[in-house]
């Protein structure tokens, strides 16, 4: 027979039923509206990545998401006390299996946010040279010299030091150039100078630097120092190998190589 007992546990239930939809609606507006908060910084603050500001967009909702569900298994009468530890538990352990994915997860946002290279950017990093591709969570793409595709964990990134080529406008080119030591100190001297003040990419604010920096085994080096927008920095490094030996040759100066002397012992 239906009684008032039974109605009272029908119309608790429904209540229940209820609420528990009332939040999860409530939850699933509230992280829509974190989500598209966070989303829209990304617009304000354009020297950052976008997509850091998805994962923590997405981070954000799920968050909010699982609170809710605590919430709604708790009006129920079940116990999330142990459930939370059991969670935590699970957590703890996916954590300590993923260890190097999350170090790599972890870097990945750390490279997103503090920016150190953009893509584009010439750069040197966990151990390899070349122009980066993409930049994502877990890894980064770089395309070398010679057009290899080369994926390094950013974990290896944020761990080691980076070198990035394309981050200044100016570079300065620095060459050693070595003249036999019965040459025209002087003259050597002026016939560099001529060959980069010939060439319009060397800036001359900082003026080019030539002076004698070392004497060898069988050369008086000259080390050169020369400023150059950072695009063409290769080319004039090239020019100026090239200009530099063509004047040496027209004007006699010689340009040794090594050279050794083998003695024989005769018993």
């Amino acid at each position: 027979m239906f009684g008032i007992e039974d109605m009272a546990w029908y119309v608790e239930i429904g209540l229940n039923v209820l609420m528990a939809l009332l939040t999860l609606l409530g939850a699933m507006w509230v992280s829509g509206l974190v989500k598209r908060q966070i989303v829209r910084l990304s617009h304000k603050y354009k020297e950052l990545d976008d997509t850091l500001f998805l994962f923590l967009a997405s981070l954000a909702k799920y968050v909010i998401l699982a609170v809710a569900a605590v919430f709604v298994l708790a009006r129920f009468g079940i116990q999330t006390t142990s459930l939370i530890a059991l969670l935590g538990a699970a957590g703890l352990a996916i954590g300590l299996a993923l260890q190097g994915t999350l170090s790599n997860l972890a870097a990945g946002v750390m490279l997103l946010g503090f920016r150190p290279f953009k893509i584009g950017d010439f750069v040197d990093v966990g151990g390899h040279t070349g122009t980066v591709k993409a930049i994502a969570l877990f890894t980064t793409e770089i395309a070398t010299v010679d057009n290899i595709q080369i994926i390094i964990p950013n974990g290896d990134i944020w761990a080691s030091s980076i070198r990035n080529y394309s981050y200044y406008d100016r570079r300065r080119c620095d060459l050693v150039i070595g003249v036999a030591y019965d040459s025209d100190l002087k003259k050597a001297e002026e016939a560099i100078f001529k060959v980069i003040r010939a060439d319009p990419r060397s800036l001359q604010d900082p003026e080019p630097f030539v002076a004698v920096t070392n004497l060898g085994d069988s050369s008086v080096d000259f080390s050169l120092r020369v400023w150059v927008e950072k695009a063409d920095y290769a080319a004039l490094k090239f020019a100026l190998l090239r200009g530099i030996k063509e004047e040496f040759d027209r004007q006699g100066i010689d340009i040794p190589f090594p050279t050794s002397i083998l003695i024989s012992a005769q018993g």
